[in-house]
């Protein structure tokens, strides 16, 4: 097949991967749901990314980009959700008896860790969020992420220390 042909922005080529991939993503998805409504945004919002990047996605690594996005995708939706209960948790600490300036630097202190996660790199959030939000094993994280124990270890270690220096700075 030329080169030309493989170009993910026609929208025959866009079509052909849609079919290939969309129902294998899916159950991918699914699996980490459990939900067949988000299920569906992630993979709309999936294949809407790549069509917007399709100038700049790889036709013969366009399978890998698709799990990519949808497993950022699910995990930056996984982190709105904690940090909504977050602010659910705050609303009923405000009716305590903590005082306006314990939940005032509770409130920063929330916004730097945040931030902080906002701030790794991706490769070590994407195992940060795993282990500590999804209480995954470093096992799962690998065999999920297709890498070797060792290397979620590192993600981890560097994922830590990086938190650790943020949080800590005045």
């Amino acid at each position: 097949m030329s080169k030309d042909l493989k170009k993910i922005c026609k929208p025959q080529v866009f079509e052909d991967i849609f079919k290939l991939y969309a129902k294998d993503l899916k159950r991918f998805i699914f699996f980490k749901t459990k939900n067949l409504s988000e299920t569906e945004d992630i993979l709309q919002d999936t294949f809407i990314k790549l069509w917007d990047n399709c100038d700049n996605v790889n036709y013969y690594k366009v399978k890998s980009y698709l799990f990519t996005v949808a497993n950022n995708i699910f995990l930056n939706i996984k982190k709105h959700e904690k940090v909504v209960r977050a602010h659910e948790k705050q609303t009923v600490k405000s009716n305590t008896n903590e005082t306006p300036e314990f939940i005032l630097l509770e409130k920063e202190f929330l916004v730097k860790i945040d931030n902080a996660i906002a701030s790794l790199p991706e490769t070590q959030r994407e195992v940060f969020l795993l282990n500590r939000i999804e209480k995954k094993k470093y096992r799962e994280i690998a065999e999920m992420l297709n890498i070797s124990v060792k290397a979620v270890e590192k993600r981890m270690h560097f994922a830590l220390k990086y938190m650790k220096e943020e949080i800590g700075k005045v």
